[in-house]
């Protein structure tokens, strides 16, 4: 499946038993799910894990200072990456209410990870994310599929011009290159919205991004020559970005698009739209549990450690309804997601021809 694929217009058996509003198939699923179990919170679970990130966030920091002004801190670097990749999933569990089911414990602490210690507004991220999730891969309303830079539709790129229109006749190629920039565009992004009405805490969280660009921009040249400061960042920035990148590419692109007016129920609107990565324990850590996408898009509050389970009982139940269930290794969903760019930036490339 490609991203040129689109869902039609009321498509057979595509509102399922309860039609788009009733929406029974999933109240059933949703039983099911609820008498497993599945959806109770996990404190013991995200208090190790968190406490882990915390920990390898302290030994990065104390391996810094101790180094001192040295290319060693290159290696600093890539394990800084890695932690902020981690303290990003751990935002992401936050802004879901998968750790806590209060909202305000659930914000403070999505205020702390995600602005302070990741350079990146809570406010702005869950609103963007919140409308991926509610529509997702549906051009016009998911903004994951938003043409920014990359086009992800072929009506997309026939319409594209400028900077886009460069970009998309390779984008495939240019694709995970892209992807250093991710880290320095969230933060860029995340300022940029202190401006928006729609940011419910901009003193705040705007006082929470310029305190961590203090102390991490401080820090390092404080320690680091300026050249070497430079390289760090470049380092630390870039693999930042292809670790996001890598997590989240696999989950929908090369999945159907949504047009307007397809009248699809809320189960098959968000597994007809996503895709699970196989790999085991390793995957789900690397992915912080966002391998098990179907899960996470059809119970957003489930906590991680409960997507296995909820898998197993999620791909039988699509199968008794004869719903598409899609998954793939991780290698190969990267594969998919390369060759729907390379296909869907045929019309630009068309055009020099």
């Amino acid at each position: 499946m490609t991203h040129s694929m689109v869902l039609p217009v009321d498509p057979s058996a595509a509102a399922g038993r309860g039609g788009q509003q009733g929406g029974s198939d999933f109240s059933e699923l949703s039983r099911r799910i609820t008498e497993a179990g599945l959806l109770r919170r996990r404190p013991l679970y995200y208090s190790v894990r968190f406490g882990l990130v915390a920990a390898a966030l302290a030994g990065c920091t104390s391996a810094f200072v101790a180094l001192g002004d040295s290319w060693a801190q290159l290696i600093v670097a890539v394990a800084l990456a890695l932690v902020f990749g981690q303290l990003g999933l751990a935002a992401h569990d936050l802004a879901h209410r998968q750790v806590f089911s209060r909202r305000r414990p659930s914000e403070a602490g999505g205020l702390l990870v995600a602005d302070l210690l990741l350079g990146m507004s809570y406010g702005w991220w869950m609103n963007k994310h919140t409308r991926h999730h509610a529509n997702p891969n549906h051009e016009g309303k998911d903004p994951d599929v938003s043409p920014d830079i990359l086009v992800w539709s072929r009506r997309q790129a026939r319409r594209a011009k400028g900077l886009p229109g460069f970009v998309g006749k390779y984008q495939a190629a240019l694709f995970f290159p892209l992807l250093t920039l991710e880290g320095l565009n969230l933060s860029f992004s995340s300022f940029r919205a202190l401006k928006s009405p729609s940011m419910k805490k901009p003193v705040l969280e705007g006082s929470l991004l310029v305190a961590h660009f203090v102390v991490y921009f401080g820090g390092i040249f404080a320690v680091l020559s300026p050249v070497k400061a430079l390289v760090f960042l470049a380092v630390h920035q870039g693999l930042f970005g292809v670790y996001l990148g890598s997590v989240f590419a696999p989950n929908h692109k090369g999945m159907p698009m949504i047009e307007e007016g397809t009248r699809l129920d809320f189960l098959r609107r968000q597994v007809l739209t996503s895709r699970n990565v196989r790999g085991g324990a390793l995957i789900d850590v690397f992915m912080g549990g966002l391998n098990y996408q179907i899960e996470h898009h059809l119970f957003p509050s489930m906590p991680t450690p409960a997507l296995a389970e909820a898998q197993r009982i999620t791909e039988r139940y699509c199968a008794e309804l004869g719903v598409p269930y899609h998954q793939a290794r991780l290698i190969e969903s990267y594969r998919v997601a390369l060759r729907h760019l390379r296909s869907v930036g045929e019309p630009l490339r068309a055009r020099e021809g």
